[in-house]
């Protein structure tokens, strides 16, 4: 079931298109679900009014009120019993837990004691939704993630939105500037996501339409397809959604991608968010952006997009969701181009993902070493150059199940019926012993194998869950008693599972970052495959060399013990392992390594 087959050495950047920035080549990512990972001020928690306009429009919310963030997650909520025709899927559309970005600010140093370096933010910008990939402007915080709702209403209502000198800063915009102040001060880097395809029903310019119909100054914005008929009651007005999703009106594009009109909005609004005083100084601005489903616009966009971006800051990071080209036949885009036609600096990078799936966790399907370095070699190639460094490797995302529920659940297709919504046999209760110990055995490849490792919050704490939205749990705190899992939406049978902090499995991903930035070879160097002179289908080893360093990754993933046997190039030494105080001796250039089932180990040099 080797799912793609998109190596080694890493290559020399064939095309004319700019290398990414420096930095982005040695950060290790955090991705953050705003309203998932901290309340930090509670008096700002969504009201329900401030669901108005989001799926499922028919939800009226009678006492109503945020989720209880240590709770049961599938456990319905007091306001949700009186509805037992509605599904999970339903309700939880219609949660909300109250992280914000003072949370974000309060969390931060326990990013930096975990070793973060960039950290990503899902959709921050004015919303109905939980998850906020519906847009109501580009150019405001939302409300709620801020201190002060209710002004920041009024705030907007002063503005003209299509003209950026009637802007003004509302309190979540301004808090979220200090964020990034406080995210630089700690030596790190912060990008956030750019829904530029589509934007929400409640967006600015649809209310416009709404009002003003063929007479509104954004016709052209979107592809109407059934103007309103005012001498009617109904509102026949319909314009073309993404994936014909009416939440999510899509802007109009011509050959060269979006149009003009929301594009200078956009580019606009990027221009705020990069450089926020228009000083020309970027320090004071994100350092980059996560373009969503960036597959959907054209690129010659991307490509203005990137100019426009790097003209404001040249060390800006622009990566993008490249995703699926055919989802019914498992089969993911290939990116290469976009590298070649100079858009972005790197990609989610989904075809790892499902290829390291195939390798660990997969069991009827399982690759052996050689696909599995195989594949590895052609998914790097498709990022080219320096690229391959700058890319983001990473497990899971607020899109598809959690790496540890991946690993209770194997034998699938990547990103396919990974809840048990879609398939009643997928166990969303806790994975086992043995799955978190596969767990630190994928994150030993991660945080040592070529391109940017990128964590998703809560997997280095413990959490698992189910896809989307099942993925975007509250972060599980070490400071925060939880309630048990106890509740099975489907009625399955099912014992409690304890949800806490996991202390082992969050220090297991410090050590190896704490490894990776330690150890140049580790982030810039170039891979090659060792070859083991007893080898086995599911032991991999490899070699990462920068100039006169090197360290050699071993990866076991039978159940059983090794020994790994191999060349290691000097004559006369030792191996010293970085996971433990083991040395190794070296004689006459040759090395014995035993290694653990289901468990690895890095090895350095020394004379």
């Amino acid at each position: 079931m080797v799912a793609f087959a998109f190596l080694t050495s890493c290559h020399t950047n064939q095309y004319s298109a700019p290398a990414p920035p420096k930095w982005s080549e040695s950060a290790v990512w955090y991705q953050i679900f705003p309203d998932r990972f901290f309340n930090g001020d509670t008096t700002n928690d969504p009201v329900i009014s401030e669901l108005t306009g989001g799926w499922p429009h028919d939800y009226k919310g009678e006492n109503w009120k945020p989720s209880k963030w240590t709770g049961d997650f599938y456990e319905r909520q007091p306001w949700e019993n009186g509805i037992p025709e509605k599904s999970l899927g339903y309700f939880i559309q219609t949660r909300r837990y109250g992280g914000d970005i003072l949370g974000i600010i309060k969390k931060l140093d326990y990013l930096k004691n975990l070793g973060i370096t960039a950290i990503y933010l899902n959709p921050m910008f004015e919303s109905p939704s939980l998850h906020k990939y519906d847009g109501s402007t580009y150019h405001h915080i939302d409300n709620n993630f801020g201190p002060d709702p209710e002004k920041d209403i009024k705030i907007w209502n002063t503005e003209v939105p299509d003209d950026p000198t009637t802007w003004k800063m509302t309190t979540a915009d301004s808090l979220f500037f200090i964020l990034v102040k406080e995210v630089h001060k700690r030596d790190m880097k912060i990008i956030i996501d750019g829904v530029f395809n589509h934007v929400g029903n409640t967006f600015w310019a649809i209310h416009d339409l709404e009002k003003n119909g063929k007479n509104s100054k954004f016709t052209d914005w979107f592809t109407i397809l059934n103007w309103d008929d005012p001498s009617t009651p109904e509102n026949e007005l319909k314009w073309q959604g993404w994936l014909n999703i009416y939440e999510l009106p899509e802007l109009r594009e011509d050959s060269l991608g979006i149009v003009s009109g929301p594009k200078s909005y956009i580019f606009n609004s990027v221009k705020k968010w990069m450089d926020p005083n228009g000083d020309g100084n970027p320090e004071d601005g994100i350092d980059g952006w996560r373009l969503d489903v960036a597959e959907k616009v054209a690129t010659p966009f991307w490509q203005d997009f990137r100019k426009h971006v790097k003209a404001i800051n040249p060390e800006a990071y622009i990566t993008a969701e490249i995703f699926w080209d055919n989802w019914p036949e498992n089969k993911m885009v290939n990116p290469e181009p976009y590298f070649e036609a100079g858009t972005f600096d790197g990609i989610m990078n989904y075809p790892w993902a499902a290829l390291a799936f195939n390798f660990f966790a997969d069991k009827k399907h399982s690759i052996s070493a050689d696909q599995f370095w195989s594949g590895l070699d052609s998914v790097r190639k498709n990022a080219p150059g320096n690229f391959v460094y700058s890319t983001q490797n990473l497990y899971d995302s607020h899109d598809v199940d959690r790496l540890s529920s991946s690993i209770a659940n194997p034998d699938r297709w990547f990103d396919h019926y990974c809840s048990g919504m879609d398939d009643s046999t997928y166990k969303l209760t806790k994975p086992s012993k043995a799955d978190y110990q596969l767990l630190k055995l994928m994150a030993l490849f991660q945080m040592t194998d070529v391109s940017s490792p990128m964590i998703y919050y809560g997997t280095e704490s413990g959490m698992w869950g189910c896809d989307d939205p099942e993925d975007r749990k509250p972060m599980v705190w070490p400071e925060f008693s939880y309630q048990p899992e106890m509740a099975d939406p489907w009625g399955r049978k099912r014992s409690p599972d304890s949800v806490s902090f996991d202390y082992d499995l969050f220090s297991w991903y410090k050590n190896l970052i704490f490894i990776r930035k330690t150890t140049p070879a580790l982030s810039h160097g170039n891979t090659e495959r060792v070859l083991l002179t007893n080898p086995n289908q599911k032991v991999l080893a490899y070699k990462r060399s920068e100039k006169d360093q090197f360290a050699i990754v071993l990866i076991n993933a039978n159940q059983g013990p090794v020994s790994a046997e191999f060349e290691v190039g000097k004559s006369q030494g030792s191996l010293q392992s970085l996971l433990n105080t083991m040395k190794y001796p070296v004689t006459n250039g040759k090395a014995k390594i035993p290694i653990s089932g289901v468990s690895g180990d890095v090895l350095i040099w020394n004379e």
